[in-house]
């Protein structure tokens, strides 16, 4: 390893590695959480377990850090609804301030002594492929890890979650789409480290497979593919889009080449003004287009898969009807937006329509009968085939968002459901008013980075 690179790794080390009274804090923290929750259980008659999961139960969290994630452990012969409804029970109980959010089940999210604590309830089961609920496999995940990471491999899944988040791609959500926790510490541990493991990434060539514990029996589409050591049909990394697992790889060669402290602290772009958007895209000499909605009241793990199916649905719209699509994009905040950067915006009144060759006799005279007298140009022949000109049905992308041709494409539900009540269609310069809600992704958008 370079000097210049070990200079770097050790002052990163340095600030990522929570001090002595961090961990005090937290420990208590979590002390806290786990007495009242065993309390709980005890007080409903439960014959449940409580445990501490996540980073924070395998030391692998990063300074400055204020997540704790209890799961409150219930007999497997409890059935479903109960589970839940004791689950919540037992949260508020312990979170007393807290709210319910939900994933595959509903969970109570509340904060104690100013550390934010997630309480799930999950079902004891025998191992991870007997489980009845998503959630059941993560104690089996802690278990695991903490029978294998030493001191010096969590100094390292450290250095490795800074890098991840200097760089943009850490957490498995679907608005992200990139490395969770328990992935980048199977990632380090199958390497032996970090810096193993930035070497070794800077030459992958996807698909890339590991197997930590040889079960080599499922076989995964994903570019790469971490067998779940815990449960051999899971792939980890399933959730990790190919654009960030290439993010890596490039970011992973700029530091061997350039190391430098800054790639391990993210930076978000200065916002935009209107006038800003104006000037960027006037001098790019492209047309932006958005199509702005309230947005639908769902967890962004159910929003961001929709406004991605929703873009890439009327992205290929507008590239049909001839209004080439350049980039295009999606933002969510209190509205939705869903922007396209047109190479094209306005087509001639007519569109060449090529019907078939006039020696297939049947076809090519039922398309010459259908257009002989219809006021278009032609039929006349162009190399073997009739071909007419007939008039265009939308003349400018606007008109084409604003018809109901949009409802033609695939669009998430919810985002169609809204686009029926309401929606509105900006074009050229009024998109630059979008900069009062999304200056910092406008500015991300006009400033891309790998």
């Amino acid at each position: 390893m370079s000097e210049e690179l070990s200079g770097v790794l050790r002052a990163v080390r340095r600030r990522v590695e929570p001090t002595d009274a961090e961990r005090e804090r937290l420990e208590q923290a979590a002390h806290e959480v786990i007495g009242r929750a065993e309390a709980a259980l005890e007080e409903r008659g439960i014959d449940g377990d409580v445990m501490l999961v996540g980073s924070t139960a395998r030391n692998t969290w990063i300074a400055g850090d204020r997540d704790v994630d209890v799961f409150v452990r219930f007999p497997t012969a409890v059935d479903r609804e109960k589970l839940e409804a004791v689950g919540l029970d037992i949260g508020h109980a312990v979170l007393p301030d807290g709210h319910e959010e939900y994933a595959e089940h509903p969970y109570v999210v509340g904060e104690v002594d100013g550390y934010d604590v997630d309480l799930v309830p999950c079902y004891d089961v025998e191992d991870a492929t007997a489980i009845q609920s998503a959630v059941d496999r993560t104690p089996f995940h802690t278990e695991y890890l903490q029978a294998r990471l030493d001191d010096d491999l969590a100094d390292d899944v450290r250095l490795t979650k800074a890098f991840l988040k200097g760089i943009g791609v850490y957490g498995s959500d679907l608005r992200t789409q990139g490395f969770s926790g328990y992935l980048t510490e199977l990632l380090v541990l199958e390497h032996g480290g970090f810096r193993s493991l930035v070497e070794a990434a800077a030459e992958w060539h996807p698909p890339v497979r590991f197997d930590p514990e040889t079960h080599g029996t499922a076989t995964f589409d994903d570019d790469l593919v971490v067998i779940d050591p815990t449960d051999p049909e899971r792939n980890v990394a399933a959730a990790l889009s190919t654009a960030n697992l290439a993010r890596f790889q490039h970011y992973a060669r700029e530091l061997l080449a350039e190391p430098r402290e800054s790639l391990f602290e993210p930076v978000d772009p200065d916002p935009l003004d209107p006038e800003a958007v104006r000037a960027a895209f006037d001098e790019r000499g492209t047309t932006p287009v958005a199509v702005t909605f309230e947005t639908p009241d769902l967890v962004e793990d159910d929003l961001y898969p929709q406004l991605e199916k929703s873009l890439d649905g009327i992205r290929g719209l507008l590239d049909r009807h001839g209004f080439d699509v350049l980039r295009a994009a999606a933002f969510a905040g209190e509205h939705a937006v869903l922007l396209f950067e047109l190479e094209v915006a306005e087509r001639p009144a007519v569109e060449r329509h090529v019907g078939p060759p006039v020696h297939v006799r049947e076809h090519a005279d039922g398309f010459y009968e259908k257009y002989a007298d219809s006021g278009v140009y032609g039929p006349f022949v162009s190399e073997e085939r009739y071909v007419v000109e007939r008039e265009r049905e939308y003349h400018t992308a606007t008109e084409l968002l604003e018809s109901d041709a949009i409802f033609d494409v695939a669009l998430g539900t919810d985002v169609e459901s809204t686009l029926e009540t309401t929606h509105t269609v900006l074009v050229g310069a009024a998109v630059g008013t979008l900069a009062e809600s999304f200056g910092r992704e406008l500015a991300g958008y006009l400033d891309p980075k790998p």
